[in-house]
């Protein structure tokens, strides 16, 4: 019996290999490129999962494959890229999963901000933009200061913060320049610290695993850069987030599975930022299972298996607290390697350099997440400790750059969310 898993985020599948062996399944990775997931496959015996190259854009050639394969009974699709894909594979095949249409809705921003205007879960709407000649409805519909993005974008790309009219003109004229992965629209912007929550949902009802702190870029760019978890909120706060997440979920119908929900501590609650329909990206997976104590990836795969997780029930033994710092190159560059990894050895923390890039990668953009070489993870007693512990050794390693020839070079789409 096997679970497929189409494409994967970037570090996790060595979890989700152990985690299927335990229930008794083979794990077989569908991928359009093996080289994204080099770590992680390093790591690994030879034989402990299948691993199978398709365009896994196409979802005729992917049925048409399953359809050959003995034995599957689950699939597991945890990126945003591949989201729709995958939903769309397991109508097809008959496979346990979310309804497709509950995950379309995530996958789009404004439809999700007026899900939740409707249902009174948020103070301000979404408004479409259709290019210049729209700023005076946008400024009476959404407001100033606001935010433009793209309804399907990932890792914080193609994201405006406009304060003012001068701003907004501007950011339209660039916006039109830009290849977006789904629409152009509107919100306010809510300023406060923004945090993850990292949920798991079966049957309509939501546990609160924990929440990652997300301490971004000065603005007006939106980069991530340092991540903790757990973050210790007082036990009636978490109470209270826990109740709100469960009906921010409720509102899109969302049923079943993990989630991963960030969301901007405002003077006047909790507004939601984005819902994404899988587990956190980068290293909040890896530090999820380190600080609770479990593997939560057989939560992924008993659901894929359309099984109750018994990750919904257990007492948690939890852990060391985790946090990481994604690694900018100082310019953009031709990726050439990281120096000072020597000195972590020495460091408090037991810290780690996570690999994202190989020698050789262009880098060209340093304004969002696509700019990242690699993460480097510590690990403390507290989220705040393992914060300082990670941020004093990701000072001490420098990623190194080459500048670009001529022209640049194309990047390679990231697989992960």
């Amino acid at each position: 019996m096997s679970v497929v898993c189409l494409e994967s985020l970037t570090f996790g599948l060595g979890h989700l290999v152990r985690a299927a062996d335990a229930l008794g399944e083979r794990l077989v990775l569908l991928t359009r490129d093996p080289a994204y997931y080099a770590y992680e496959l390093e790591r690994l015996a030879p034989d402990a999962l299948d691993v199978v190259e398709i365009d896994t854009f196409d979802v005729q050639q992917v049925e048409d494959l399953l359809r050959r394969t003995p034995g599957v009974r689950g699939l597991i699709s945890s990126t945003d890229t591949w989201t729709l894909v995958g939903a769309e594979l397991t109508g097809r095949l008959g496979l346990p999963g979310l309804d497709p249409a509950v995950l379309r809705l995530t996958r789009d921003k404004a439809a999700v901000r007026n899900r939740l205007y409707e249902s009174g879960l948020t103070r301000g709407r979404a408004v479409d933009v259709t290019g210049r000649g729209t700023e005076e409805a946008l400024l009476k519909e959404v407001g100033l200061p606001a935010v433009l993005k793209d309804t399907a974008g990932t890792g914080s790309q193609n994201v405006w913060l406009v304060h003012d009219e001068p701003e907004l003109v501007a950011a339209l004229d660039e916006a039109a320049r830009r290849e977006l992965k789904g629409r152009l629209f509107a919100e306010p912007y809510f300023s406060g610290p923004v945090y993850s929550a990292e949920t798991l949902t079966w049957a309509d009802r939501t546990r609160l695993l924990g929440v990652s702190s997300r301490l971004m870029s000065p603005e007006p760019y939106f980069r991530e850069e340092i991540t903790a978890f757990p973050v210790a909120f007082p036990e009636a706060r978490r109470h209270a987030l826990e109740r709100w997440l469960g009906e921010v979920l409720a509102a899109v119908g969302y049923t079943d599975r993990f989630a991963h929900l960030e969301f901007v501590l405002t003077t006047d609650g909790p507004e939601v930022v984005e819902i994404n329909p899988r587990i956190g990206g980068a290293l909040v997976g890896e530090g999820m299972c380190r600080a609770l104590g479990v593997n939560v990836y057989e939560a992924m795969v008993e659901a894929a298996l359309g099984r109750r997780p018994r990750l919904m029930d257990v007492d948690l033994p939890g852990g060391p607290a985790v946090a990481f710092v994604l690694g900018y190159p100082a310019a953009p560059g031709v990726f050439t390697g990281v120096a000072g990894l020597e000195r972590l050895v020495d460091m408090p923390g037991s810290p780690a350099w996570y690999p994202v890039r190989s020698a050789g990668d262009p880098i060209e953009h340093l304004t969002d997440s696509r700019g990242y070489a690699g993460i480097v993870y510590a690990e403390a007693e507290t989220a705040e400790l393992a914060t300082h512990h990670a941020v004093a050794a990701a000072n001490a390693v420098r990623v190194l750059t080459e500048p670009l020839s001529p022209g640049g070079a194309p990047e390679r789409e990231a697989s992960g969310g």
